[in-house]
């Protein structure tokens, strides 16, 4: 019987690079002239490969880690290779890929991959991957769920039934039967293409269905408290612990610029003392970028007053903060009750803080950005909006200016 010939490859494919400018790194598998690819989810910069050797070139801790992933995954190859012939069956390229990565024939299924998706994601919680975008996967995950059980009554189905007409059907149940807005639907897709992006990349589908589909985001003027509105909430007090902390945390927020995340995670050890100015200096959680933000009175103050808050001095944070759907149902009433008109967040305070107390007050877009821990200024731009008192307070300038010119 004439042995199998085996050979194995790793090789990064130029013409996907991805946003960030890396590209990414494949496999192929070549058994008697036969090959399969897949991809292996780990990327490169361009310059930091080797074709010739199939390997990073290891100038960096980057790359000598991606060169020890790649030796793992080669053994994990010949291991999977030794098995299937110990077993008597009949080897080929396709069957070594698909026992390399654990899959079946059975398997290629759209909810199966889906969850394996999610499994992974979670194992890297906080290391690739932050909270929130693991929730928001498995939430579209649960959505995609319900709409196969809704529209085609079935728990799951193979991955060469995702039409376009299917992903055009999941874009319908998203806006209607979840009520979901126009960005949010969108957003859910997004995550859906993932997943068919990774069945694409491995070789299980032969046909983009989003081939031919374009997204867009409608424009959104996200809710801020004006210089009124704000005082108005720093001065009012609440009998209930509940409100009052969530307003505490909400008026802190809008004098920090912190998102909901960093603000649950701020530490003591994040604020720093320079030359008696108290700066909190954090690595955004969702960037991943470091912002500097001098430490002003309000949340001065706030701090003080939880410093010896048993939640806090337990857990070490800043703020007892409540979970995010608590603050955002408590925001609400707290609106309510203050007679402001306006959909609060834990988000607009982020706002609030970008337009209200920086720009309003002439602090550039420029330091805005740094401090918000924004990759681009436009990012910024998007947070900020010119507010009303600012144009009345630069429009000013031009009054009494033109009185004395006599049209001709």
């Amino acid at each position: 019987m004439t042995r199998a010939t085996f050979k194995l490859a790793f090789y990064v494919k130029r013409t996907k690079a991805l946003k960030d400018g890396t590209i990414p790194v494949y496999a192929r598998i070549i058994i008697n002239g036969k090959s399969s690819e897949f991809g292996l989810q780990r990327n490169v910069n361009p310059d930091g490969w080797d074709s010739q050797k199939g390997r990073a070139i290891p100038n960096s801790k980057q790359n000598k880690e991606l060169n020890n992933y790649l030796e793992a995954v080669k053994g994990n190859i010949f291991v999977k290779k030794r098995e299937l012939e110990e077993q008597g069956k009949i080897l080929s390229a396709e069957v070594l890929k698909k026992a390399y990565l654990g899959i079946d024939e059975s398997n290629l299924n759209l909810l199966a991959i889906f969850k394996d998706h999610n499994d992974k994601c979670k194992l890297l919680e906080n290391i690739d991957f932050a909270p929130g975008t693991v929730e928001r996967y498995e939430t579209c995950f649960k959505h995609v769920k319900d709409f196969m059980k809704k529209k085609y009554r079935k728990n799951d189905m193979p991955l060469n039934e995702v039409t376009p007409m299917f992903i055009s059907d999941f874009e319908l149940y998203l806006k209607t039967t979840r009520k979901c807005a126009h960005n949010t639907s969108t957003k859910y897709i997004k995550n859906f293409k993932k997943i068919i992006r990774i069945a694409l990349a491995n070789g299980w589908m032969k046909e983009d269905p989003f081939r031919n589909i374009k997204f867009h985001l409608d424009e959104v003027d996200m809710a801020y408290l004006n210089d009124e509105e704000l005082k108005l909430l720093m001065t009012k007090q609440f009998a209930l612990e509940r409100l009052q902390l969530v307003k505490d945390t909400y008026v802190f927020c809008c004098f920090t610029g912190l998102a909901f995340i960093d603000v649950t995670n701020l530490k003591y050890t994040n604020i720093e003392d320079k030359n008696g100015s108290l700066w909190i200096k954090v690595k955004r959680q969702k960037t991943k970028n470091w912002c500097t933000i001098p430490v002003l009175e309000p949340a001065l103050k706030l701090i003080d007053k939880y410093r010896e808050n048993p939640r806090c001095i337990a857990n070490g944070c800043v703020l007892p903060v409540l979970t995010n759907q608590k603050m955002n149902a408590y925001l609400k009433e707290i609106a309510d009750l203050c007679g402001i008109n306006k959909n609060l967040s834990t988000h607009t305070a982020r706002h609030t803080f970008a337009t209200t107390v920086t720009l309003a007050n002439h602090v550039s877009m420029e330091v805005v950005s740094k401090m918000l821990g924004h990759s681009s200024i436009n990012m910024t731009k998007k947070y900020a909006r010119v507010v009303d008192d600012l144009v009345s307070r630069d429009m000013q300038k031009l009054v009494g200016k033109y009185d004395t010119i006599n049209a001709n």
